[in-house]
């Protein structure tokens, strides 16, 4: 390399260029922490886990293609064009509604 040293304009443009890296750097980091705090702050918990019926009581010939789950209810969604609503233990038949 060349050992000449540098005129006053480029050595203020080597200030200029290190102070713009410098504070690059400094917002990356500040990002990273306020992201890093922001995931801890915000799942702090484990989501909860529903608890699903080990087998589903379905009338005989259907066949499940979907099933969902509400508050009190299972519903299971069948090939044959029907939602059958269950008790949440999925041995209880509640409702039967045929989709046209």
């Amino acid at each position: 390399m060349d050992d000449t040293p540098l005129d006053p304009e480029q050595q203020r443009m080597l200030r200029f260029l290190r102070i713009l890296v410098t504070g690059l750097t400094a917002t990356m980091l500040a990002g990273l922490i306020i992201l890093i705090w922001l995931f801890v702050t915000r799942f702090p918990e484990p989501v909860p886990v529903l608890a699903l019926p080990d087998a589903i009581a379905l009338p005989d010939g259907t066949r499940a293609t979907a099933f969902t789950r509400g508050p009190d209810w299972l519903a299971v969604v069948t090939k044959e064009g029907e939602i059958l609503i269950f008790d949440p233990e999925g041995k209880t038949l509640r409702q039967r509604i045929a989709i046209d």
